[in-house]
């Protein structure tokens, strides 16, 4: 796994990479400057980026709620602040794990594995919510394009659909773009 290394420690931070490269991660980034985490994220498509810090700090919550909505991927925090809103303000910002105290060599792995897991099906959850809103969306434009067609073509529901089906057929498109084009040109006669 590709890995992108957060921690202003040097320390701390040539720990952790020894020991992921010792589980066999590469290491794509290693930064010590919350700045930088957006850009270096940009730059070298990690597949988790890892935050060793005493603190998560302002800066650092404000760069990962960039990422979280621009990138996303999965973010584990390591921390000594157990405190509630803290915890509450990084999970707001897209940290997947938050571990207090739990940085030992044998621990790692399990957590890393863990928060992937937990970021894949908190995305797949997302991609199926995004999904359900556009079907919603589409079948909202379809309705009120039945109904304009209903009122001027004086035909029922279903014919007033197979009319729309029928040009979505005839355009190469689909039935909610020729339902939008149905409502602009209604728009427009009116």
């Amino acid at each position: 796994m590709k890995i992108m290394l957060y921690d202003e420690n040097p320390e701390r931070s040539l720990f952790l990479r020894m020991t992921l490269e010792r589980l066999g991660h590469e290491i794509v980034a290693e930064i010590a400057n919350a700045r930088q985490l957006y850009d270096e994220v940009r730059a070298h498509s990690p597949d988790a980026i890892i935050i060793d810090t005493d603190s998560p700090t302002r800066d650092t919550l404000e760069h990962l709620c960039l990422i979280t909505e621009s990138c996303p991927r999965p973010i584990v925090m390591f921390t000594q602040d157990a405190k509630r809103e803290s915890i509450r303000e990084a999970v707001r910002a897209g940290v997947t794990a938050y571990i207090v105290d739990g940085l030992a060599a044998e621990r790692i792995e399990p957590i890393i594995e863990t928060a992937v897991a937990r970021f894949e099906a908190f995305q797949s959850v997302q991609n199926e919510l995004a999904k359900t809103r556009s079907k919603l969306s589409e079948r909202k434009l379809v309705d009120r394009a039945k109904g304009i067609l209903m009122k001027e073509k004086k035909v029922s529901e279903e014919e007033a659909y197979r009319l729309l089906r029928t040009l979505a057929m005839d355009r190469n498109a689909t039935i909610g773009s020729v339902s939008e084009q149905v409502i602009a040109f209604a728009k427009l006669l009116s």
